[in-house]
């Protein structure tokens, strides 16, 4: 009778949940707001409707876009999608209609590849399996590129791939070499790749230099993201015929500041200054301070050469040992950077403020300054510690004005991130010979607050205007609320080491306890694993112009105003600021979005770069330290093995299960750690290792480990320091599915 009972109400709730799932449309859920919209309150019902979902997705039911995200499918015996390949065979297409995720067998992929748009017949799909598509129609090509190293031989040569999107290596006819000879690596584009042919066929781009060369690889990494490595010619002669050109009459055309005192502060070996800041007391006892920016917009004009090619960069590039820039070095470290001592024009947002730091006034404008101090970070630091030094009382006063608007921005649920970042001292061949942490300190944050303060400033002034006016369109900087199912992730990872971190409520509520765990992991070997996991749970920062806020700022209105030399939204921001401040009407929305969707896809692909260039070091760096021991802390447990991360010098690496020779391990997918069958050892995420350099392979970035003995791992024997609190991983918590990048953040990508 109790069998039948429980049969009725899970047939009931199945009928529920189909029910409300098929008024859904195209719209994505997870179990919370399922359970949600049918009643299902209690703690008991909530697990019933996240099993029910998870079969509901096996059974072909409900697709499962990402992990705990679940949608209606929408499929029809043909879509259009983009098809993914993989050089481990597992390709698919991604759909337009519903973003399903389906998988292509090689044989009939048409040889697509990575990117291209493609039409497909799917197959109807059979209870329990995984739905199968086959390429009928390349739609569209993508203009693509591989990067390898080159193998001649005596009638032919071949290109020996790096890629992760293709499995084969690319036949080139030697007319097609550019002179490339073996051990070179090149840049190869496939021409052609016949229907019964096992490798493509291809010819050289570029040849980027010898196959272990450090700048070979830098700019190997460069054209891995189809990123620029070097400048047009064109484009630099053009950079190059630009004067400064302050005259008497452009001095007169805007707000002369060239008497006050102004200085910037950067890092050490930064070139292209695009910030000061000036500060100087008002008759009323309050404190006019500027934040004045290099006016890269009154020397490159909207249709030039050199604002094409910015455009199409969108973004200053930096990798470990260079800086790759939106704009050629004579305008970025000459024209426009506020070197010291050198009248400079500036876009500025000057504000009146008190003792308090409260902004009592504040206009926009375009200045003329003159530089009094360049400063480095740790120059700026050591007058604030000391109290002495140059500018000091200017300094100690913006320092003091700096932590009270951060402290309100903490106040309001602003994310207190503030995570160390990984550099490495390179010698003159461009190899790491060491390892340090670049943390925040005051001189850091007292420029952040102040650049903060001027990107809001500026948004609210066009977003918001005095007159009640229809908002013009804009450029704004927006950052989503977190995915719930990230969120409770999150949560549920942090509590294993006895955090709390809330998952409703309010944006400030949540952000605040986020905050709290954050400010009591410092210092603890968990600290870097969990703010890493913390910044991951957050949406990404885009580029847009519908203003949906900025959720990790707790800001309604935000913009990217203060970096115009690095980034090309910033210059954008400025031409719409010059035009609505003069009066001008509107600029077409359409353009605008493209433009802003375009600038956020080539952030990524810089960010991406500059984590390539960092794992690349890093593997690099451990390669001459093969079979040293090193603690470190299991950041990701998977059925392959366990990943560790170096407390010494955060350098990422996997420990094979088939090195865990010991014993057989069995994943346990429930609690996501490695359980020995016989010895009882047991791998738990948030558990500190000791393991040995095993393997290094530059090439494919990858690290692997071994653990250095296993005796000291077993439960209760540890002297390590591990979490004993570590128990579990809640249902929710899934492991990674590949190798994944360096865990570091980076000063160029300001919020």
């Amino acid at each position: 009778m109790a069998r039948s009972h429980t049969k009725k109400s899970s047939d009931r709730l199945l009928a529920q949940i189909k029910e409300w799932v098929a008024l859904q449309k195209n719209n994505t859920f997870n179990y919370k707001q399922v359970a949600h919209a049918i009643g299902a309150s209690a703690p008991t019902k909530q697990r019933d409707v996240a099993m029910t979902l998870v079969e509901m997705a096996f059974d072909g039911d409900i697709i499962e876009v990402s992990p705990g995200k679940y949608k209606a499918p929408e499929r029809n015996a043909e879509a259009t999608g983009t098809f993914i390949r993989r050089s481990n065979g597992k390709n698919a297409v991604l759909t337009d209609q519903d973003s399903e995720t389906i998988n292509v067998a090689e044989r009939n992929s048409m040889h697509a590849l990575n990117g291209d748009r493609v039409l497909v017949s799917i197959a109807a799909r059979r209870r329990g399996a995984e739905p199968e598509a086959e390429v009928i129609k390349i739609i569209e090509k993508k203009d693509q590129t591989f990067i390898g190293t080159l193998q001649v031989d005596r009638h032919y040569a071949l290109l020996l791939t790096d890629s992760k999107f293709l499995a084969t290596d690319i036949f080139i006819p030697k007319a097609k070499l550019k002179g490339g000879k073996t051990g070179d690596k090149a840049v190869v584009r496939i021409t052609d790749w016949p229907e019964n042919a096992k490798n493509p066929s291809g010819e050289v781009v570029d040849i980027l230099g010898r196959n272990g060369e450090n700048d070979t690889e830098m700019h190997a990494i460069l054209a891995e993201f189809g990123l620029p490595y070097r400048y047009p010619e064109a484009v630099e002669k053009a950079a190059s015929k630009i004067d400064a050109g302050i005259t008497p009459e452009v001095i007169a055309s805007r707000e002369d500041m060239r008497h006050v005192t102004t200085f910037t502060i950067d890092p050490k070996d930064a070139k292209d200054f695009d910030d000061a800041i000036s500060i100087r007391k008002l008759p009323n006892g309050n404190y006019e301070v500027g934040v004045h920016i290099a006016d890269v917009t009154h020397y490159v004009q909207p249709e030039s050469a050199l604002n094409r090619e910015a455009s199409e960069r969108a973004t200053s590039v930096y990798l470990v040992d260079r800086v790759v820039p939106m704009l050629p070095e004579h305008l970025s470290n000459g024209i426009c950077s506020l070197r010291p001592d050198e009248e400079k024009l500036t876009f500025s947002c000057i504000f009146e403020m008190n003792s308090r730091a409260e902004v009592l006034k504040s206009r926009i404008c375009r200045t003329v300054i003159c530089s009094n101090r360049r400063f480095t970070y740790e120059e700026a630091q050591n007058v604030i510690e000391t109290g002495t030094g140059d500018f000091a009382d200017e300094l100690l006063i913006l320092d003091g004005m700096a932590k009270i608007l951060r402290a309100e921005r903490y106040k309001h649920g602003s994310v207190e991130f503030d995570r160390a970042e990984v550099k490495f001292d390179i010698d003159e061949k461009g190899r790491p010979i060491g390892v340090y942490f670049k943390e925040m300190k005051d001189a850091n944050k007292l420029v952040e607050e102040f650049m903060l303060l001027a990107n809001k400033t500026v948004a609210r002034a066009i977003g918001k205007p005095n007159d009640h006016k229809k908002p013009k369109a804009f450029v704004y900087r927006v950052h989503d609320q977190p995915d719930v199912t990230k969120l409770q992730e999150l949560a549920a990872t942090a509590a294993t080491f006895g955090y709390k971190i809330k998952t409703s409520g309010t944006p400030e509520q949540i952000n605040l306890s986020i905050n709290k765990m954050l400010a009591d992991v410092k210092g603890r070997a968990e600290e870097n694993f969990l703010s890493t996991l913390a910044i991951r749970s957050m949406a990404k920062a885009i580029y847009s112009t519908d203003n949906i806020g900025h959720y990790g700022l707790g800001f309604e209105y935000y913009t990217h105003f203060t970096s115009p030399i690095r980034r090309y939204p910033d210059m954008m921001v400025h031409r719409l600021l010059e035009r609505y401040l003069n009066g001008g009407r509107s600029v077409n929305l359409e353009k605008l979005e493209e433009e802003c969707k375009h600038s956020s896809e080539m952030e990524k692909l810089a960010s991406d770069a500059e984590r390539a260039s960092i794992k690349y070091k890093q593997v690099e760096y451990m390669s001459e330290r093969i079979g040293q021991e090193y603690v470190g802390v299991i950041t990701g447990v998977t059925e392959w093995g366990l990943y560790v991360e170096l407390e010494e010098n955060l350098c990422e690496g996997l420990v094979p299960v088939r090195d865990l020779a010991d014993d057989y391990y069995d994943f346990d997918e429930k609690n996501y750690c490695l359980r020995g069958r016989r010895n009882g050892i047991v791998y738990r995420l948030g558990d500190k290792v000791k393991v040995k350099v095993a393997r290094t392979d530059l090439p494919k970035k990858q690290l692997d480990f071994i653990i250095a003995d296993i005796q000291k791992n077993r439960p209760g024997t540890d002297d390590l320091g591990s979490t004993d609190s570590v128990k579990r991983i809640l249902a929710g918590q899934r492991p990674g599915k590949k190798r994944r990048e360096p865990r570091t953040t980076s000063r160029h990508h300001r919020r």
